[in-house]
């Protein structure tokens, strides 16, 4: 039998590396590198970092609690429609929804074009749509998904009662809301928050197609620009000690509160909307789902239409699309691989050791990409140098690179980020193989593999397969590690949507972001059909 107990500390060491890697540039720095930084890039990523953060916070959290609010308590045509529509968005990568805005509302588009002819005005009243604002607005509109499920879920559990106890004190409806339910939901609140903070830390192709510098595309630049490998790791170290940072407070935040939990209302009675309130929140919904999916996507399928009819390259497409098909197999693949062997290990040795072992290997979607495509090349760049020299002392062959220039980086890379993605079902599948039913295939003969290939893969089957599945979603629409560490024209349908975008031509990125929504429809379409939404 494998020695299960050895799995999650090499997991953990895996994870660990590339943060020791890029956090010991900070104990090593280069005098030259920042002042060069200092002086020309660093305060103004710090101000733009930190300006975009918080307003995606703020437009997340007003979004996401308010629409959580009116599907979770309230009754209007279209609730139960709504309640899981307002999910679609997640399908659609930030990046994608950043280009069909640019697309639509920049100056040369048909909304500011149109209206320029109907008005006959020059429009110096249109908001910018390459500014900040609309980055945050962009983001706002693809993130508050992930506030708007955990704040539904608080409201379900508790949202409906607490209100009724509130208003039994006297308060109003809304005093009610705000000095009741709000505050039993904000570990729920917080959660989301916290999950939005790290993907707005992490973007790179929102930032990059509005060509507003953060630390990620700074980090970039750095890299391919000025072809400095150590000025990028110098900022890849500010920007995990920031995401660090934010944990650790969202982490003290949360263990300072206490809540009591009331019955979970779902089933309870919901509030009836009448007159105006009906049409407002109707009104305020369909607006939010027609900016955030429908209107992307009508978009999108007009313009991959267009491209595919003129001069779209059909082998260059399928090239893009197998390319993807292959990274997210693999990577899915490796990474369950993985995580089985990570929840066995934790199901034969159960002590906290282990668990803290598989606990730190989970950490890396925390890590954003940008960071890990430079905490992954560093080490194995140093690695291949050193295995090529072995091979040119002992054998006089130079072996070239045999590391560089290969899937494996890529491979790591996802390794250490989607870990986290897959050990939650894979784990909680795991937890439905009781001892008693080892003692029951065991009383029956069957042990060892026999019992793993007959016994607990079948019951694991249906983990394994959510798990694999979101996996090979996010790969599909990955974009900063694969378009950093990928070989020579190994081009996925992501960096096509970044080469195209950059360039301007819409068009051409039409058809590969049309794909990749479809993509991420699979695990909508799953967490549906697992959860009453």
């Amino acid at each position: 039998m494998i020695n299960w107990r050895w799995v999650p500390f090499i997991a953990a060491v895996l994870v660990l590396a590339p943060i020791g890697v890029i956090l010991s540039s900070v104990l090593a720095p280069a005098d030259e590198i920042w002042q060069h930084l200092f002086e020309t890039t660093l305060i103004p990523l710090l101000l733009n970092t930190f300006w975009l953060v918080l307003g995606v916070i703020i437009g997340t959290a007003l979004l996401g609690i308010s629409l959580a609010w009116f599907t979770a308590v309230y009754e209007f045509p279209g609730r139960r429609f709504f309640s899981w529509a307002l999910l679609l968005p997640m399908a659609t990568p930030a990046y994608v929804t950043a280009f069909v805005a640019l697309g639509l509302f920049d100056f040369t588009g048909p909304i500011q074009t149109t209206l320029r002819v109907w008005l006959d005005s020059d429009l110096s009243w249109f908001p910018e749509i390459r500014g900040r604002m609309g980055v945050i607005i962009v983001m706002t509109l693809a993130f508050y998904p992930y506030v708007y499920l955990l704040a539904r879920n608080a409201f379900l559990s508790q949202g409906k009662r607490s209100l009724e106890v509130a208003q039994s004190l006297g308060f109003s409806r809304r005093q009610g809301f705000f000095k009741v339910v709000l505050p039993m939901a904000r570990p729920w609140i917080a959660g989301g928050i916290m999950l939005v903070s790290m993907e707005t830390l992490a973007d790179f192709g929102t930032v990059a197609v509005f060509n507003y510098n953060t630390f990620t595309t700074a980090i970039y630049k750095a890299w391919f620009s000025m072809f400095s490998l150590h000025a990028a790791s110098q900022l890849a170290s500010l920007l995990i000690i920031i995401v660090f940072i934010a944990i650790v407070l969202e982490q003290q935040f949360r263990a300072r509160m206490r809540y009591a939990e009331t019955k979970k209302s779902a089933r309870a009675q919901r509030i009836q909307l009448t007159g105006w309130h009906n049409w407002m929140v109707i009104g305020f919904v369909v607006s939010v789902l027609f900016f955030s999916f429908f209107l992307p996507v009508a978009q999108l399928c007009y313009w991959a239409m267009q491209s595919f009819t003129q001069d779209y390259d059909v082998d260059r497409y399928l090239e893009f699309l197998w390319h993807s098909l292959t990274l997210s197999s693999l990577a899915a693949l490796l990474i369950c691989l993985v995580v089985i062997a990570m929840v066995y290990a934790v199901r034969r040795y159960p002590d906290p050791v282990t668990r803290y072992a598989v606990r730190t290997a989970t950490i890396g979607y925390a890590l954003p990409g940008a960071v890990l495509a430079i905490g992954v090349y560093v080490p194995l760049t140093w690695l291949d140098g050193q295995l090529g020299e072995l091979a040119l002392h002992w054998f006089e062959i130079e072996t070239g690179q045999l590391i560089q220039g290969t899937l494996a980086i890529m491979l790591i890379a996802y390794l250490i980020r989607f870990m986290a993605v897959s050990h939650y079902p894979i784990d909680s599948a795991m937890q439905r193989i009781t001892h008693s039913v080892d003692e029951a295939a065991m009383s029956l003969g069957v042990h060892g593999w026999a019992m793993i290939r007959s016994v607990h893969i079948p019951i694991l089957k249906p983990g394994i397969f959510t798990a694999a599945t979101l996996v090979f979603v996010d790969v599909m629409k990955e974009m900063p590690i694969t378009l950093m560490t990928r070989p020579f024209g190994w081009d996925t349908l992501a960096v096509r949507i970044y080469e195209m975008t950059s360039e301007g031509q819409w068009e051409q990125a039409a058809l590969p972001a049309v794909t990749l929504i479809l993509a991420g429809l699979i695990p909508i379409y799953l967490f549906m059909r697992q959860t009453e939404i």
